[in-house]
Parts: structure tokens; sequence; C-alpha cells
């Protein structure tokens, strides 16, 4: 469990750390730092992100000791592919083509992609052993460091490259510190072999190609805010995604971490059917996180955005983040209940042809509604709606498990009689008082129906992590 505590505190980090860049840098130069950085991502996610997912399939504490030619041939596609990376924005920025975004941008986009892909593979490799101190050192460290380049420097010099620099140094210097422990015996460079690194492809190929298409969704209409109403409408618009995607990301991927890894080891252990069923008792799980999580940002949005919003960004904030929401909902449900069902059973083909009606239905929703930022924040949930309802089917085609379904409509139920409560509270004055009220009523309403019914198995996890606080220590 302290590895999902740890989830939850470099998710408060990021949120803070986001929005002090964001009150530094102002809407406009903000809106360039995360155009900059939405590319980062995409580039990061291209070529750099297979060698993650594959470490989270693969890689574990005895494959750590019983197969170290793994371990040696993730670190050597990895430095390739950097080198690589590397001397293409050299050359891009040398090459004195024109784009929106200045060369230096672009050329920093691209060591983003190179650090945060780096930061982002050692962390795998350290959960997917199970090393929960060591990762909470990673996240700390890299938090610390953000805090102080990252932040500091929009601070002081109110400069998206500044800002960009700080990224990445908060990543590589979290996994340079780290380096000694982060070592494998027998992971050097001769052990690489070219059929470990052929079977990982084969696995993540799809997984990122879908991912690709889907990080392109935000990255395409970003750049159209920009070119339709400037780069500081961009920068409104960012923050509310920005913020809201890292939320739900950082709470997804924290069950994830457990939950996924749980059904490999019943893959292994007792066969695929027992994989199978545990990755269909995720789903569940997910669903009932992740429905209570989305509505109770919604009710508490009007105080949130009062209290940690920066003023230049108020109201375009809380209006952008609620036509997104939707949106939210779907990408925590594609990436971390649905996706798991083509994962476990290595079938991930059917990954790309739902990002691919994400992207069509995106598209489709900017040509038939009208040409300003609503209509993009719009198109982008629904598109990620769309790629929901299509992995849905594409899953039930496949002949995938599925939760029991008391435990979803439980959860909607739950969730809904939450909203329905607390709603009148949105129409208070925004603040401190406000917001504790509709925390404690919300966590009072939804802990309620899970200490009845027992959804999803919450009920237990509760009581189990309870315990665990309780026990003495050794």
């Amino acid at each position: 469990m302290r590895v999902i505590f740890a989830f939850f505190v470099n998710t408060l980090c990021n949120f803070a750390i986001g929005l002090l860049v964001a009150k530094f840098l102002g809407p406009e130069e903000f809106g360039r730092f995360a155009l900059a950085l939405a590319i980062g991502v995409v580039l990061q996610t291209a070529v750099f992100d297979w060698i993650r997912l594959s470490s989270i399939r693969f890689y574990s504490a005895r494959s750590r000791a019983e197969r170290p030619e793994l371990r040696a041939t993730l670190d050597l596609t990895f430095g390739a592919i950097a080198a690589a990376v590397a001397v293409a924005a050299v050359g891009l920025m040398l090459s004195g083509v024109s784009f929106s975004l200045s060369s230096t941008l672009l050329g920093l986009a691209a060591a983003l992609s190179i650090a945060n892909g780096l930061f982002d593979y050692q962390t795998a490799l350290v959960r997917a052993r199970f090393d929960d101190h060591l990762y909470g050192r990673m996240i700390l460290s890299k938090n610390l460091l953000a805090l102080v380049v990252t932040a500091g420097g929009a601070y002081l010099f109110a400069s998206a490259q500044t800002a960009l620099i700080g990224v990445c140094i908060s990543m590589a210097g979290s996994v340079l510190a780290a380096r000694r422990d982060l070592h494998d015996p027998g992971a050097e460079t001769r052990n690489a072999r070219r059929a470990i690194a052929a079977e990982c492809l084969r696995y993540s190929l799809p997984i990122i190609a879908a991912n690709v298409l889907y990080n392109l969704i935000p990255l395409a209409n970003r750049a159209l805010v920009a070119r339709w109403e400037g780069f500081s409408e961009t920068g409104q618009f960012s923050l509310s995604f920005d913020l809201g995607t890292r939320v739900i990301a950082a709470i997804g991927t924290a069950l994830d971490v457990l939950l996924f890894q749980i059904a490999v080891r019943a893959d292994e252990k007792h066969g695929a059917d027992e994989g199978q069923e545990q990755v269909a008792r995720n789903m569940g799980l997910v669903f009932a996180v992740m429905a209570p999580t989305c509505a109770g940002v919604w009710l508490t949005l009007p105080s949130l955005e009062a209290l940690v919003v920066p003023m230049e960004y108020r109201g375009p904030f809380e209006y952008y983040f609620s036509l997104l929401l939707a949106g939210f909902f779907a990408f925590g449900m594609i990436n971390f209940a649905v996706n798991p069902v083509f994962q476990i059973t290595k079938r991930t083909l059917p990954l790309i042809a739902a990002a691919g009606i994400a992207c069509i239905a995106d598209a489709a929703l900017i040509v038939a509604l009208p040409r300003n930022a609503t209509s993009l924040a719009i198109a982008q949930s629904g598109s990620l709606l769309c790629g929901l309802a299509a992995l849905m089917v594409f899953a039930g085609l496949s002949g995938a498990r599925w939760p029991r379904g008391r435990d979803p409509a439980l959860a909607a139920i739950a969730a809904g009689v939450m909203v329905a409560a607390l709603a009148p509270l949105r129409r208070h004055d925004p603040g401190v008082v406000t917001l504790l009220t509709q925390a404690a009523a919300g966590v009072a309403i939804y802990g309620g129906f899970i200490a009845l019914f027992d959804i999803a198995g919450l009920r237990g996890i509760l009581l189990d992590f309870l315990k665990t606080l309780r026990a003495p220590r050794v």
C-alpha cells in the first residue's frame, strides 16, 4: 500500500507544481510551455513507451535474478533510441525550418521526451519488483528538484524554455540520484538479445500505436486553439486538460500498478483463465474508483478553482474542465480498466482500431461544430467516449470476462446519489468550509454504500489497509 501513498503524494506535488508554473508563466507563455510539453509526450509515447510497457509486463524480481538479459536488452535499446532522438532534434534545430513554436522549444520537447521516458522506464522497473522504498525516494527527489528548478525557473525568468529545462533536470536528476540501486547484476550490454527486443516490440507496438493516436487528439486540439484563438487561450485550455489528466492518470496508474501485476501473477501461477478473471475483477474496481472521483471533482470544482487556481485562469478553468470531464473519465476507463483485457492475453491489435475510431470522431466533431475552443473541448470528450465504446465492443467480441453487474451498477448509483445530494452545495460561496463539507459528505455517502454493499470488494480492501496502519511496526 505504500506505493499507493507515493502515487498520491506525487499527484499532489505535480498538481501544485503545475499550478505554480502556470501562475509564474502567465497564460500566453504557459500556452507555449503546454504545447511543447504535449509534443514531448507524444514523442515519448511513440519511441520510448514500449520499453516501459515491456518492463511492466515481463520484468519482475524473479526475472531480475534469472534473466538479466531482459534488463540488458531494454537498457541498450533505450540508449540507442535516445541517441537517435537527440541527433534528430539537433538536425531539426539547425535546419532553419519554421514552425509555430521556436526551434529551441521543439528541441527541448525532444529532450523532455528522453528525460521523461528514462524516468518512467526506471520507475516501472522499480514498481515491477515491488521496491516501494526506492520508488518513494525517486518520487520525492523528482518533486523536490521540480519545485526548485521548474517552478523556481518559471518564477525567476517567466520563460517556457526555462521551465522545460527544469522538467528535464528533475526527471533525469532523480534517476541519477538512484543509479546505484537501479543497477541489475548481469545487465551488461553484451547480454542484450535481439530476440527479447523483438518479443517486447510485438507485445507493445499495438499499445503504443493506440496511445500515440489518443495523444494526438489533445495535441491537435491544443494546436488548433493556438491557431484560432492564440497562445493565451491555449494556456487556459491546457491548464484544465493537464491537471485533470494528471489526477486521473495518477489514480489510475496507482491502481494499475497493483491490480495488473496481480493479474500477471495469477496468469503465471494459475493459468490464463485466472488471469482474465482477475482482470474482470480489476475492471469493476477501477470503475468503482473512477466514477466517484470524477463526480467528486465536478462537485468541488468551484471551491478548488477559488482556492488553488491562479487568478488569471479562473472562470475558463472551471468552464473547460467541466467540458473535458467526460473525456477524463473515458481516458481512465480505457487505460486502466479495458486495455488490460487485451494486455493480459497479449492480443493488443484492437487497441489501435479503437484509438483510430476516437481520432475519426474527434475530426468529425471538429468539422461539425463551430471553430472555437469550446467546440474543441466537446470534441475531445466525445472522441474519448467513442473510443471507450468501441474498445468495449471489441472486448466483448473477443470473449472478454466482465465484472459482476452489481459492482458497476452500485458504483453508478452511489455516485449518482452523491451528486444529487451535494449538487446544491456548488451554489454556496466557494472556499475551505464548502470544500471540506462537500468532501466529508461525499466520503460519508459513497463510503456508506461501500460499507453496506462491498462494491467491487472495496470494503475488504479498505479494512485490510486500516489493519496495516494499526499493526505494530517491528
